[in-house]
């Protein structure tokens, strides 16, 4: 079958690999589609990052580069193993991305997002989204029903969303601020609309803050390069300032904006990874009293995020912008998200 391998820096190729065999309480899965994440930017771009560099094989899957990319991906079950229970072939279906080891204090706590040996299905290994076929263990494929699965290839950045809604607490009548409306912000902003929260998103990409008002997930889009964050959110919440905040942009003016917009005993969490140390203003948590709070992928999460869309609460199609074959991954996907970011939100591929 034909996968995408990332081999190191800037050497990814589309190969011919074996395909999968099946394996007691595993599901063999023809992929549908696969999102282009920003994490399989900055491994190709500055990896090995999540990446297991030769010679250093992940401790859960074994393997080491090259792996098979993609993490966000659907698809339809075509066999199950042995031992698989609620599942069916012909199901569509989403992957909770993981390797967890079941036995660090995290994971006996139930918090395996927080596993001490965590890999990505993707990233470390155990195949990947931008192949023709993968094999999962069941307990990581979520049904999604009807959705249709170019959109359900959304599922799993919506959970990397919900997951960080969930750390901050808001609760339905609130307002929320989200600093950028990259792909992660917007899904912010859309969960938290679905969750009935008044959203403000801050960005400065004309195309970005167009999407944003276009897909209904904002309420506010403020330009910071054109209005003062900081008072137009004040003015909007009769000077109280937001309720939570959340950092989208791995961008430390914006870190600086979000502790700013919220008000007095607020919460501020960080959802971007960051490429660099952060500086943080403690006088500014300190004399409000801020919760600044971090948030890593997803624990439980899918199951609800599913249930948003089928739900109509939260509408995927209006950020994907591209859909392209898997030969096209590196002209077409990766050429245009690093070097020309501010015209797509979400490309997909077809593998």
């Amino acid at each position: 079958m034909k996968a995408a391998r990332f081999h190191a820096r800037e050497d990814l190729r589309i190969e011919d690999i074996p395909e999968p065999g099946l394996r007691p309480g595993a599901v063999k899965i023809a992929v549908a589609w696969c999102g282009i994440c920003g994490t399989d930017l900055h491994e190709f771009l500055e990896g090995p990052i999540f990446t297991p560099p030769p010679g250093h094989p992940h401790g859960l899957s074994h393997e080491e580069a090259p792996v098979t990319l993609g993490h966000e991906f659907s698809g339809t079950v075509e066999e199950l193993g042995e031992g698989v229970t609620g599942l069916s072939v012909g199901d569509s279906v989403v992957v909770e991305p993981y390797f967890v080891c079941d036995e660090c204090g995290p994971c006996r706590e139930g918090n395996y997002n927080l596993c001490t040996k965590l890999g990505f299905i993707g990233l470390a290994g155990g195949g990947g989204g931008l192949s023709e076929k993968i094999v999962v263990d069941s307990r990581w494929v979520h049904p999604v029903g009807d959705i249709p699965l170019d959109e359900a290839a959304l599922i799993e950045p919506l959970a990397v969303a919900y997951h960080a809604v969930g750390r901050s607490d808001v609760k339905a009548g609130d307002v929320a601020v989200v600093g950028g409306a990259g792909p992660i912000g917007l899904l912010t902003a859309a969960v938290l609309k679905g969750l009935g929260v008044t959203t403000v998103v801050t960005e400065l990409s004309a195309a970005r803050k167009e999407k944003a008002t276009s897909s209904g997930v904002a309420d506010h889009v403020l330009d910071p390069s054109a209005v003062d964050v900081k008072s137009s959110v004040l003015e909007l919440t009769g000077g109280a300032g937001a309720d939570a905040a959340f950092e989208c942009a791995g961008v430390n003016a914006v870190l600086d904006t979000m502790l700013d917009v919220v008000k007095p005993a607020g919460v501020v969490v960080n959802v971007s990874i960051w490429g660099r140390p952060a500086t943080v203003d403690m006088q500014k948590i300190v004399l409000k009293e801020i919760d600044l709070r971090g948030t890593i992928a997803y624990r439980g999460d899918h199951a609800a995020a599913i249930r948003l869309v089928q739900e109509g609460k939260v509408d995927l199609k209006p950020f994907i912008t591209g859909r392209i074959a898997l030969d096209d991954l590196v002209d077409k996907g990766f050429d245009t998200l690093i070097n020309h970011n501010d015209t797509a939100v979400k490309i997909i591929v077809h593998p």
